[in-house]
């Protein structure tokens, strides 16, 4: 089916361009969201007599766009859900979550405007791309981790697998300090026990 686009689509073209996309698109996504119109001789001639305004109202829409993508680009947002001790999410984490994430900090973000290949399953750093305009992106972080706590040492750098090795390290190093006090405690035992069996014989010797 051949189109007019009404505004910049990625990989098709820029406004005012008539091109050919499958049937399917241009009805389902295309048209439906202001994109584009069916290519026709009313169409075109609607489209010319409107170029202005809509090349007018493109251009303000793209300055909005890049006064957010300004303070929004290089953002961390952090969202927090449980895993297992090797970092794979019970469920995932969805564009939906993403635009909770950051609309939550005060950024205006739509899970439309979240460009996510798959779900993320995994405890860590993702970083995602929010389509702000048809010329306008942003790149923000999402710290997806099982607490704030954990967040925060990500977001310093480590890695879920380091994390798991300090953890590791400490309680093997907790169980030591254990072991060494059990012994500790069995020395003390061991010189005190002598001295409380003399301690009859001195009472003997008293008496005579």
């Amino acid at each position: 089916m051949d189109i007019i686009l009404l505004e910049r689509v990625a990989k098709l073209g820029q406004m005012g361009e008539v091109v050919s996309v499958k049937e399917g698109y241009a009805r389902n996504f295309l048209i439906p969201q202001g994109k584009a119109l069916r290519a026709n001789e009313r169409n075109l001639a609607q489209f010319e007599a409107e170029k202005a305004q809509l090349e007018a109202r493109n251009l303000e829409t793209k300055k909005e766009a890049e006064s957010l993508s300004e303070k929004l680009d290089g953002q961390q947002f952090v969202v927090i859900r449980s895993a297992s001790d090797a970092g794979s999410l019970y469920g995932s984490v969805t564009p939906r979550d993403a635009a909770e994430a950051a609309t939550a900090e005060g950024f205006s973000v739509d899970k439309k405007q979240i460009a996510l290949m798959g779900p993320i399953k995994e405890l860590g750093l993702h970083d995602l791309t929010v389509q702000l305009h048809p010329e306008v992106q942003a790149t923000i972080t999402l710290n997806v981790a099982r607490s704030t706590e954990e967040a925060e040492l990500q977001a310093s750098g480590k890695s879920i697998q380091e994390l798991a090795a300090e953890e590791e390290a400490e309680a093997e190093f907790e169980i030591a300090e254990l072991f060494e006090d059990i012994g500790a405690a069995t020395a003390d035992d061991d010189e005190l026990a002598p001295r409380e069996e003399e301690a009859p014989e001195a009472s003997e010797a008293e008496e005579d």
